[in-house]
């Protein structure tokens, strides 16, 4: 509360000042496809931007969403460097160049770092966003938690001018494979409008997914499993124009999705190779405890702009609260018989409150233009994982932090680029005293339990970043840069597998991730080109193992260097045809004893593909094809079995189908086909996840199909 009111305070200091600024023309916008917000934290054009950029348009996530309305499946589709569809809720696997991205909401962060529970791309639904943008690399821009990037989820506003619009939209999802308890049904809604200075937006989606099948027709298993989830999502947005230079606006977003279901798990071993599947049964093994899922989670965030605050200098303030709670699955890991209880079940909480104050201030000298952005950030977060029955498995953890920045950019000649900058962060964490959990498999294997003494943990970190590109032709456009970030690696991890006495003699330093890179892209007639490789190291690294004696994830803080590249083309036939494809290769190492990372951080190699037809005026057909390459880094042990995530991965190559079809200038009907052939396979995570309940196969052919009317 503190924090906030000191936030409120300086928000409203803000405005007050700037209404008395001098009144300039605001700068002239951009096209989307020219701009990307999220890298320096204010528009600019993608031709400045010396990094590997993905923009996941409104148009591609459209009909993205007419396929499978999951950000983890759009994402998977159409990111390269990032793991494909995990057919789940969870997105555990689903790296950037083999480590954690932090993802937000309009820069509000949904990541939960200080306890990663691998839940935060579902945050909101894709009928409330405008479009994504990816940044790929580690980077200390917005903070804590974007080791391998940031995905930043830009919400719509009202764009119509006129004082109602909306448009509306219902579909249903079934499988083509057995139809039986598999249809669900979809809503989405939207209307927005502008008022003299006022404009308003309100999007509204509910979904009720019915059984999801694979290719044979089995219910896909339940760990993290999508079928009988219910998920809603609301979202506002208000904005007021002040005046020529400065406006005012209120979003906020509330998301739920929970699974509730009468099934329950055939439970089998992906080492032997069957699968775990679903079926209904007797009340008394259906999964216990609160049903799994986000359990109404909210954000809420102020923004200010003033486009002249002083001279050429731009203010962007940004105050934003947020609350999480994301409830697991029931597991009989958590179990402790000495407490007559045979399992557990876990939630992340986390609230989180914050300011950002940005200024962008741009000067222009004889052939050169100079932006400089710099201001401070303030967060506090406080997050903790306690069990349903009362235990704390993850202390609470507060923590208090203050950073101060500054990025450059000078443009020489309108085509030399070079940027760079500084981040100093300064984090305080407070933990109180506390006790581990003593967690048994079995009645004989069980961990024991640790009194830890709390303490307040201090981290200092200064991180650099600079980049340069020459923008030689259209035909070859070169950059590299060097960007660094500093992660607090999922301490809530460390602290609820820890074997001393005294949080102080914890390894909890923060890791210093180096990311390099080297690019170019190319832009002829009608053929598009864009490579990237990197290579990324950490002297503490950021992934974690697991104790086969206690079933829990413990830290391992070994050096690590990930290495890769990506490469996209684009071509357009004619008109009315266009191609794009990708692929991207990722690998590492913990570099102390030479050996492979698992599939928690690296992902196998990906290859996508899609066709664009306008077969007519009023007709357009999507193709796409998803291609997961082998990786085989492990050899079993003697009994014939792999690691936790050392699977070894068969490639496989899904092919999905969408078409859009406009009966009138208002009403449109579209159909999504997914896995058109009905591919019998498994996702690259249940290949390489050798424990749990994780061996369960990818959807069936499923079908979705819908209509669209603009009032």
């Amino acid at each position: 509360m503190r924090l906030l009111s000191t936030s409120l305070s300086l928000l409203s200091l803000c405005i007050s000042a700037s209404l008395y600024a001098s009144e300039t023309k605001a700068p002239q916008e951009q096209s989307l496809e020219r701009i990307i917000v999220t890298g320096s934290r204010v528009a600019e054009s993608m031709d400045e931007v010396p990094a590997s950029i993905t923009i996941i348009t409104q148009q591609a996530l459209q009909e993205q969403l007419k396929i499978n309305p999951e950000l983890q499946s759009i994402l998977g589709a159409l990111v390269p460097g990032m793991a494909a569809d995990t057919g789940s809720s969870s997105n555990s696997s689903q790296t950037l160049r083999g480590r954690n991205p932090l993802v937000m909401i309009d820069g509000v962060p949904q990541s939960t770092p200080l306890r990663n529970g691998a839940l935060d791309i579902r945050t909101i639904d894709p009928s409330a966003i405008a479009r994504i943008e990816v940044i790929k690399g580690a980077t200390s821009i917005y903070g804590n938690g974007a080791a391998g990037g940031i995905i930043n989820f830009i919400t719509k506003k009202s764009q119509s001018g006129a004082p109602v619009n909306g448009e509306v939209n219902v579909s249903s999802r079934f499988s083509a494979v057995k139809l039986e308890e598999s249809a669900g049904a979809r809503f989405s809604g939207a209307v927005d409008g502008t008022l003299d200075k006022f404009n308003y937006l309100f999007v509204a989606s509910y979904e009720e997914n019915g059984v999801q099948r694979d290719a044979e027709g089995d219910i896909l298993g339940l760990q993290y499993g999508l079928s009988d989830s219910v998920t809603e999502n609301y979202f506002t947005k208000l904005g007021y124009d002040i005046d020529a230079d400065k406006s005012l606006s209120v979003s906020y977003n509330f998301y739920r999705s929970q699974q509730k279901t009468d099934l329950g798990d055939v439970v089998n071993d992906i080492n032997t190779g069957t699968k775990t599947y679903a079926i209904h049964v007797p009340k008394a093994l259906q999964k216990q405890g609160k049903p799994q899922g986000p359990d109404g989670n909210e954000n809420v965030s102020i923004k200010y702009i003033d486009n002249a605050i002083f001279g050429d200098t731009q203010l962007t303030v940004d105050l934003y609260s947020q609350k999480i709670e994301n409830v697991f699955f029931y597991s009989p890991r958590l179990a402790n018989p000495d407490l007559g209880l045979d399992g557990g079940q876990s939630i992340i909480r986390s609230e989180k409150s914050g300011l950002r104050s940005t200024f962008n201030t741009q000067l222009t000298f004889s052939n050169t233009e100079a932006t400089f952005i710099y201001g401070v950030d303030l967060l506090n977060d406080t997050t903790s994982q306690p069990l349903v029955d009362g235990r704390v498995w993850v202390p609470e953890m507060d923590m208090q932090s203050a950073a101060g920045f500054l990025q450059t950019k000078w443009v020489f000649n309108n085509d030399f680029i070079v940027k760079a900058g500084v981040r100093n962060e300064r984090i305080d964490l407070e933990v109180d005293d506390y006790s581990t959990l003593k967690l048994c498999t079995s009645a004989t294997q069980c961990s024991t339990a640790v009194d830890v003494k709390g303490d307040t943990l201090e981290y200092r970190a200064t991180t650099y970043n600079l980049g340069i590109k020459y923008n030689w032709s259209e035909a070859f456009s070169p950059f590299v840069s060097m960007s660094q970030g500093a992660d607090i690696s999922d301490l809530g991890l460390l602290l609820r597998a820890a074997t001393v006495s005294d949080i102080a003699d914890i390894q909890t330093e923060a890791a210093i991730i180096d990311n390099y890179e080297m690019g170019f892209r190319s832009q002829f007639e009608s053929t598009r080109f864009e490579f990237a490789a990197f290579r990324s190291l950490s002297e503490l690294g950021t992934s974690n193992k697991l104790n086969p004696q206690t079933g829990v994830y413990e830290p391992l803080r070994a050096p690590q260097r990930i290495w890769g590249y990506e490469a996209v083309i684009s071509h357009d036939f004619s008109r009315a045809l266009q191609m794009t494809a990708s692929y991207s290769f990722v690998e590492g190492k913990q570099t102390s004893t030479d050996t492979y990372l698992g599939s928690r951080q690296i992902n196998a190699p990906k290859g996508t593909v899609n066709v664009k037809w306008r077969a007519t005026d009023r007709l357009i057909v999507n193709v796409d094809g998803i291609y997961v390459g082998d990786r085989k880094r492990f050899d079993p042990d003697a009994s014939g079995k792999y690691g936790a995530d050392q699977g070894p991965v068969d490639s496989y190559f899904v092919v999905n189908l969408n078409s859009n079809y406009q009966f009138t200038p208002k009403l449109s009907g579209y159909v999504g086909i997914q896995n058109l052939l009905n591919l019998d396979y498994y996702p690259s995570r249940s290949q390489s996840y050798a424990y749990g309940s994780y061996n369960v196969k990818g959807l069936g052919t499923t079908v979705n199909l819908g209509v669209q009317f603009k009032l």
